[in-house]
């Protein structure tokens, strides 16, 4: 059959891909602050199960899968990130999905980051909006695909970039993208899933302060649970409710996680030193592993390889030494970048960062 051939294809190319058990030291999870692991979130899944009984929500938010947790944490998540609503979804694919096929329609345009998540793509691919593909944090580039948008008639424009890139670990320039989107009237989407809880002048992303743009922070990484947040006017959350199928027609998250992210939220303000130990650790990782480069200036180190077989088997010769590494091949990264993509989080210490350099050099060298 087809499918079986095109997995042969894959495997013969160095492309193929399977689930794998975590083994050895992590430097591969998205779990920046530590806190997947926290008794804090623990004691407050324990709390909300314990105050319901209710494992599953039940059924979609507007039947009767809507819960008092989820009121909750759609309550504390506006204030804390400064906007007037925010909505929970179960992931940031399906929130970032939500977001492109409902708000952006017929007659309207998205440009965005060559780079972007996939499911802002694949959001924007399922709308009927036109698409505009922009260089990576090239401002001239956005420039030319907002003023073509608009030369051929666009309605809304919507600029869609992410504030942390994962794969490179590099910033955008959300100052001057903000200026650029308020030049031609258009509504910036900053998708804040690698920088949530990390960045910002209290960790809460680094669109904290924009003015009018419509942000998402994924609960699943930095934050340790699962879901996502939309943070935007009421205006804009409202129309979600009413028109997004992905919200509309899924089951609700269950209410026990929205009082763990809650606690997230929380901890982030308790915990400040959290996401200063991250970011320290970040440079030295870089200047360990990619001294002969500037730093990008996250917590996601990427050491590029090339090729695709190569860049597996390194991973596997870094495995075997102890650390958990992952190779990251395309189409994830662009040809001839594949690479292992090291994740700095909190509870590294910088004795463990060293040993993964040595090991890195160690396996390139065999």
């Amino acid at each position: 059959m087809r499918w079986q051939s095109e997995i042969e294809r894959l495997q013969q190319s160095h492309r193929h891909r399977a689930p794998a058990l975590p083994r050895g030291i992590d430097f591969t999870s998205n779990d920046y602050l530590g806190l997947s692991r926290h008794p804090a979130l623990r004691e407050a899944l324990v709390a909300a199960l314990e105050r319901d009984g209710m494992v599953g929500a039940g059924g979609s938010r507007l039947l009767r899968g809507h819960h008092e947790e989820h009121a909750k944490l759609e309550a504390f998540a506006g204030e804390f990130f400064g906007s007037e609503k925010a909505l929970y979804f179960g992931s940031g694919f399906l929130a970032n999905f939500a977001l492109f096929t409902t708000l952006a329609e017929r007659h309207d345009a998205v440009v965005f980051d060559e780079r972007i998540h996939a499911s802002v793509k694949e959001g924007a691919h399922a709308s009927p909006a036109e698409r505009y593909r922009a260089r990576h944090n090239d401002l001239a580039s956005f420039e030319s695909e907002l003023t073509r948008a608009r030369e051929r008639g666009a309605r809304q424009i919507f600029v869609a970039v992410e504030s942390v890139y994962s794969m490179d670990g590099d910033l955008a320039p959300l100052a001057e993208l903000t200026t650029l989107a308020r030049r031609f009237d258009a509504i910036l989407v900053v998708d804040e899933a690698h920088a949530t809880g990390l960045f910002g002048a209290r960790g809460r992303g680094l669109a904290e302060g924009l003015e009018g743009a419509i942000t998402l922070h994924t609960c699943g990484k930095a934050l340790g649970v699962a879901g996502a947040l939309v943070c935007a006017s009421a205006e804009v959350i409202g129309y979600l409710i009413n028109k997004a199928r992905p919200f509309i027609y899924s089951t609700a998250p269950p209410p026990c996680l929205a009082a763990a992210v809650l606690r997230a939220l929380q901890l982030v303000d308790e915990e400040s030193w959290r996401r200063e130990r991250v970011l320290k650790l970040a440079r030295l990782a870089h200047d360990e592993l990619n001294p002969h480069t500037p730093f990008a200036g996250s917590q996601i180190v990427p050491v590029i390889v090339g090729e695709d077989e190569a860049a597996v088997s390194l991973a596997q010769r870094v495995q075997d030494a102890g650390f958990d590494v992952r190779a990251i091949r395309p189409p994830t990264v662009p040809e001839g970048t594949a690479r292992l993509r090291v994740s700095i989080n909190a509870g590294h210490s910088e004795e463990q960062i060293g040993a993964l350099g040595t090991a890195i050099r160690a396996a390139r060298a065999r």
